[in-house]
């Protein structure tokens, strides 16, 4: 297999879909060597099914992460109804994920830290990047797309803009404009306060569910419980819930797996059903990358844990502190040591962390200078993705607009009419220069 496409099969009521295959080079500083295989799924309105590439331009999803494969929509979601209506909407398994030639622990297991290291810097974004390119040469005629990056695809946005700004027309992005200094101290410096406001927010909402955390904490403290897979349950582990809490159903999710935690009456035992809850939300066995590229994410290294040195600065998010603060979308150490799915990649990820790797990433000077329609939603209470840092990046990237709103969640993409606000006026923006109606 090399470059293939599927037939056209049914998603939903109202959607057709087919299967983009392309091989890409595992590393790209060595094209002639070992290849892999990208996947990417088209999705278009059945009306538009005979649709030429001029009629129906492309909107490639920049898919969240880092290790995130596309969606698997069951149906039309508000992003979809917007997208399907201008556009044939392509989601890419980014590299390591889904379809794609995937990451295992078989590969990573018998490799040294550094050799590990090596080969997971191959999957960061600069390399994503040149995946949609041949993506795009191969598959869409190299024809320029638009692009709609989600949380960690606004990080791989500014990447492609720097790296490839002719490959684009114009871009969304959601809840994802990074800083463009790699620094993840910083990041990190402001991700606590706004997860220490998270948790006021959850217990004022669900007060009665304090004394509870404390009781499962300090249980968890003082015996050795497992999970089915086999993992201790750890104080740290179940304080890691808390990476849910910037989604717009994030405080219910969470409610509810602690509504079951018990299996008494006296509450002092954990029911089966919450440890099964615990295993499926913390194990990170069907992402892997996600912790293992956390913090190489924001430049090329060595980042040295910065969510844990930062942590250790904020005492009230210790394991033993009550009332006990559950953490955010944070990597530290003990994840890679001691949770199943990630061990294998132990020592290639201490290494990431330890050392320094090339990563063409932003290009300071061309983004300012930009020219590609950049309509980005910041959303004011994100968890994930600091506001300020965003709007200082957008007074640093040329051609790019926010709007700031505190109406939505990271995830506001997929609730009410954000796509089609981001659309609408990256429409009017191309009319305007282009000298032509941008009425549909």
């Amino acid at each position: 297999m090399s470059h293939t496409v599927g037939d056209w099969y049914q998603v939903g009521q109202d959607m057709l879909a087919r299967d983009l295959w392309t091989e890409v080079p595992r590393d790209w500083s060595h094209p002639e060597g070992e290849r892999i295989r990208v996947f990417a799924r088209e999705f278009i309105d059945p009306a538009k099914r005979d649709a030429t590439l001029e009629e129906l331009p492309a909107i490639v999803y920049l898919q969240g992460g880092p290790g995130g494969k596309g969606a698997r929509p069951l149906g039309r979601t508000p992003f979809l109804d917007a997208a399907l209506k201008r556009f044939r909407v392509v989601y890419p398994d980014q590299r390591g994920t889904g379809r794609s030639t995937p990451v295992s622990a078989a590969e990573f297991a018998p490799l040294s830290g550094e050799e590990a290291a090596d080969r997971l810097a191959l999957y960061r974004s600069d390399s994503i990047v040149r995946d949609f390119e041949e993506l795009r040469r191969v598959h869409f005629g190299g024809r320029p797309w638009w692009t709609i990056g989600q949380s960690y695809g606004g990080f791989i946005t500014l990447n492609y803009l720097s790296l490839a700004p002719e490959a684009i027309v114009a871009s969304a992005v959601t809840g994802g404009l990074p800083s463009i200094d790699p620094d993840p101290e910083t990041v990190y410096e402001r991700t606590f306060p706004r997860a220490r406001r998270k948790n006021e927010e959850f217990f004022a909402r669900f007060p009665h569910l304090q004394a509870r955390v404390d009781r499962i904490a300090d249980l968890l403290a003082a015996e050795d419980i497992r999970l089915p897979g086999g993992d201790r349950l750890t104080v740290r582990r179940f304080q890691s819930l808390g990476f849910d809490f910037g989604m717009a159903v994030g405080f219910d999710r969470v409610h509810w797996i602690l509504d079951e935690a018990f299996a008494d009456a006296e509450e002092t035992r954990l029911s089966d059903a919450f440890l099964v809850f615990m295993e499926h939300a913390t194990s990170h066995a069907d992402a892997p990358l996600y912790i293992a590229l956390q913090e190489a994410i924001y430049g090329p290294g060595p980042s040295e844990w910065a969510a844990q040195r930062v942590l250790e600065r904020n005492p009230d998010f210790a394991e033993d502190a009550r009332p006990l603060r559950f953490t955010g979308e944070m990597a530290f150490p003990w994840m890679v040591d001691e949770i199943t799915a990630l061990r294998p990649y132990a020592a290639g990820v201490h290494a990431l962390h330890a050392g320094a790797r090339p990563l063409d990433l932003y290009d300071t000077e061309r983004l300012a200078a930009n020219t590609v329609p950049v309509e980005a939603a910041v959303y004011f209470d994100d968890l994930y993705v600091d506001a300020q840092l965003s709007l200082d990046t957008e007074s640093r990237v040329g051609g790019l607009h926010a709007w700031v709103t505190n109406e939505y969640e990271h995830d506001g993409i997929h609730q009410g009419d954000v796509a089609e606000r981001l659309f609408r006026a990256l429409e009017l923006r191309i009319a305007l220069e282009n000298g032509t109606d941008s009425s549909r």
